[in-house]
């Protein structure tokens, strides 16, 4: 199980069940990526982990047929109440495999679309067809925004009773506790007191560095010592990195590389706005993290995002890849340190109502049982 957004809402599920007095199994495939083991770094005590080598991220007719024959001799085998499946092709391979078996019930959580509009007609009406599919072979979906309820529903994946929305409950007492570090902070070069911007993401595609780097000039114009802090590692590292020298920009920017999980809450409490210029996105769960530590986000207004930044409360929506927008925004905060600390100051207050991981758990346990006409003690 790699790092990754629905990778750390499945465990912190796991977790919430498991501490409820529920018997769980994770089935997951091999942790293969850049983005590092997220059970190294996060294992849950107790846990029964399973590993399916045919679990893969990649279309592969043949490994998806292995995968769907060994999971449904599985859940035969184990006669589970309930199979819950997560991402994409887990969801697809984990569901058919569950409705074979005769599992009792069969839910899935949406993190984000395996649909959209960065590629080929024929992979979205595959994806949406897949998605249609299983939905009949579910009894319920989950959503961590409604944003991905709205886009399923007018892609007529399924209709809108078979949606719930239960927002990704995150761990965020580490990022309301976090405060900043003199010693990381001259370790990573930056000057003291001098502003810093941070994006935690991947370096990927669709993750929208290359909207930073272009708005960073009139950024750098106005705060010269500025700071563009980027956590995270990935394939397109080099290309970032030649595209700030080619703009002589090397020296206003910090790559930090693979952080683990558990120490991200060091480096947000070291920023005083965090951008966040997915392309893509189901619940942006740095921004949550950001706002528990009291830093105000600027973000594209698109996906889950907006139910996350409230504009002018929690930080600034900007319109998709507007660059002067981006821009504009992170330059008006910069300027405004009040502004930016009622923002923080709201922001925390939002995510700690709405973002508890404990609170998802319970969500799902009243789902499971609604969905099975049975009730808890």
């Amino acid at each position: 199980m790699i790092v990754g957004g629905a990778q750390e809402n499945t465990l912190l599920t796991v977790r919430g069940l498991m501490d409820k007095g529920h018997d769980v199994v994770l089935v997951s495939g091999p942790s293969l990526g850049p983005e590092g083991r997220l059970l190294e770094a996060d294992r849950v005590p107790g846990l029964k982990l399973v590993e399916e080598p045919n679990l893969v991220r990649q279309l592969n007719p043949i490994i998806d047929l292995k995968g769907y024959m060994a999971l449904r001799r599985y859940f035969l085998a184990e006669k589970f109440d309930v199979v819950h499946t997560h991402s994409s092709k887990a969801g697809v391979v984990g569901r058919l495999a569950a409705h074979a078996a005769r599992v009792p019930l069969v839910i899935h959580t949406v993190h984000g679309q395996a649909f959209h509009p960065f590629q080929s007609w024929w992979l979205n009406w595959l994806y949406i067809t897949a998605e249609r599919v299983c939905a009949r072979r579910s009894h319920r979906v989950f959503a961590v925004a409604q944003a991905m309820v709205d886009q399923c529903v007018a892609a007529h994946v399924a209709p809108p009773e078979k949606y719930r929305v239960i927002y990704s409950g995150m761990d965020i007492d580490a990022f309301v506790n976090a405060r900043p570090e003199p010693d990381l902070r001259q370790r990573l070069g930056i000057p003291p007191g001098v502003p810093v911007v941070g994006k935690i993401a991947r370096l990927f595609e669709l993750k929208g560095h290359e909207y930073l780097i272009a708005a960073a000039p009139d950024i750098v114009r106005e705060f010269p010592e500025v700071r563009f802090l980027l956590v995270g590692d990935g394939v397109l590292r080099d290309a970032l990195q030649r595209e700030i020298r080619a703009r002589n920009l090397q020296e206003h920017f910090v790559f930090t590389g693979l952080v683990p999980p558990a120490e991200v809450c060091r480096y947000t409490a070291l920023m005083d706005v965090l951008v966040h210029l997915s392309l893509r996105e189901g619940l942006p769960r740095t921004v949550v993290q950001a706002l528990a530590a009291g830093i105000p986000a600027v973000g594209f207004a698109l996906d889950g995002t907006p139910e996350v930044i409230v504009d002018g409360r929690t930080g600034i929506l900007c319109p998709p890849k507007d660059i002067a927008a981006v821009r504009e925004a992170v330059l008006k905060l910069l300027r405004n340190p009040l502004q930016r600390k009622e923002m923080g100051c709201s922001g925390q207050a939002f995510v700690q109502e709405r973002f508890s991981w404990r609170r998802m758990a319970d969500l799902i346990e009243a789902q499971y049982y609604e969905c099975l006409g049975t009730h808890s003690d």
